[in-house]
């Protein structure tokens, strides 16, 4: 469950994108040149690919390679016909349940009635008094006994401190002290709990820590209710704790969202954003909606999937400017799932000095985890985004596009691509093969 920070590491699926095993990759075929010979790119569905990449990983397996230019010319007059992105990635797709809800941490909502708290931007959490936001790095024994008129509770701060420096035992006693008087920390411990930090995971304890807040009269719990709700959300999603069940997650993520209110669960309205794009409630027009409104109050994620919704008219009509204005603005934000689709943007453009300068951006840092918290997106989503780019980059340095030939640098970044999603991978592996990139 979320921890009071989006930095926090509270996911239970975590590395999303990390690279595995050296996998062997064959460069595709150059412009002209037909198909590039036996594929070696792993073709099973990864935790970012979907039915649609395993489906052109498995053509492109069954591929000949001396197919004669005709056939290859039906087989992509066939494929044209469907109205897909370039990528075939576009919106996720069909993912493991508890792989996709690896969602990133929505912050401890603020307390309006604490004094010395600064407004925040929706979404974006609390912002504890200055006196504690001072000297992060304070040692173990330095934590300890600062509780002053108006401030929350010495043990909540405590704890709170504990708990970014991921001291999490230490945390977890600060706020079993106070959890019977102060919603806060039973938050925190519900989150604990269910994501095992600090203690065994319970996620039974933390679903019970929620409900209590999510039930409760009390206006000293008002603040927390949305999180709350995102939270149970989550957690009949993924069938941890409680019996799974899509249709109460969505309830509650909806109750979360609250219409969109920009001082509800930001998390939530992007989620069912996300939600809506998934085959099991598949609605295009309602995730277009969500996508909206987190967008609005200042979601990252949401702002690209509405880049990529606008770009090829899912969910809505299609609109070249507005994609690109959001795609932009995401990308500029460090948003890598924009980038990587802004770079097979130029790339399809023939704009390569662009593409090819945007895809080394996008592939310098290559710790899918630290740019999923760092931007609060999915590391799923990252991790695409970087397959897309370090793709994209290796068939510029392949062909001098926008950049000077390099071979040795153009088969790190077909490697590179393979490791970060090898779905994506096969899949634009496919598409050079039959010259369509």
């Amino acid at each position: 469950m979320p921890s009071v920070h989006s930095q926090s590491p509270c996911c239970l699926a975590k590395g999303g994108g990390t690279p595995g095993p050296a996998l062997e990759c064959r460069l595709p075929a150059q412009a002209g040149q037909g198909c590039g010979g036996p594929r070696h790119m792993s073709r099973g569905r990864s935790r970012a690919g979907g039915a649609r990449s395993s489906a052109a990983a498995g053509a492109a397996a069954a591929l000949p390679c001396d197919r004669p230019r005709a056939g290859r010319a039906r087989t992509l007059r066939a494929r044209q016909a469907r109205p897909e992105p370039p990528s075939g990635a576009g919106l996720p797709g069909e993912l493991g349940r508890r792989c996709w809800m690896a969602l990133r941490c929505e912050r401890l909502p603020q307390d309006p009635a604490v004094p010395g708290t600064a407004p925040t931007r929706p979404g974006s959490g609390p912002q504890l008094p200055a006196s504690v936001r001072c000297g992060v790095k304070l040692s173990k024994e330095s934590l300890g006994g600062r509780e002053t008129s108006g401030d929350p509770p010495a043990p909540f701060l405590d704890g709170q401190r504990y708990y970014e420096q991921g001291l999490y035992e230490e945390a977890l006693k600060q706020f079993e002290k106070i959890k019977d008087t102060d919603f806060q920390a039973m938050y925190q411990l519900g989150v604990m709990y269910y994501d095992g930090l600090g203690t065994k995971k319970d996620p039974e304890r933390g679903v019970e820590y929620m409900n209590k807040i999510l039930n409760s009269d009390s206006p000293k719990a008002r603040h927390l209710k949305f999180a709350a709700a995102y939270n149970l959300g989550r957690a009949y999603y993924e069938g941890c704790g409680v019996k799974h069940s899509a249709e109460e997650a969505e309830r509650l993520w909806l109750t979360a969202a609250d219409g969109g209110n920009p001082k509800a669960s930001v998390k939530a309205q992007s989620t069912l954003g996300m939600l809506h794009c998934m085959p099991i409630l598949k609605d295009l027009n309602k995730a277009f909606f969500w996508h909206s409104e987190a967008c609005n109050n200042g979601n990252l994620e949401s702002q690209g999937a509405l880049g990529i919704m606008y770009l090829y008219g899912q969910g809505t009509r299609q609109n070249t400017t507005a994609a690109l204005e959001h795609l932009r603005k995401a990308a500029e934000l460090g948003n890598i799932y924009a980038q990587g689709h802004l770079v097979e943007y130029y790339y399809s453009r023939k704009f390569y000095s662009k593409a090819a300068a945007l895809a080394k951006r996008a592939t310098e840092n290559d710790d899918i985890d630290m740019l999923a918290k760092i931007t609060d997106c999915h590391p799923t989503s990252v991790a695409k985004g970087a397959a897309m780019a370090a793709f994209y980059l290796a068939r510029c340095l392949q062909l001098g596009r926008g950049t000077e030939k390099d071979q040795h640098a153009s088969e790190k970044y077909y490697s590179k691509a393979c490791h970060l999603d090898p779905a994506v991978a096969s899949h634009l592996e496919l598409a050079a093969n039959l010259g369509r990139i």
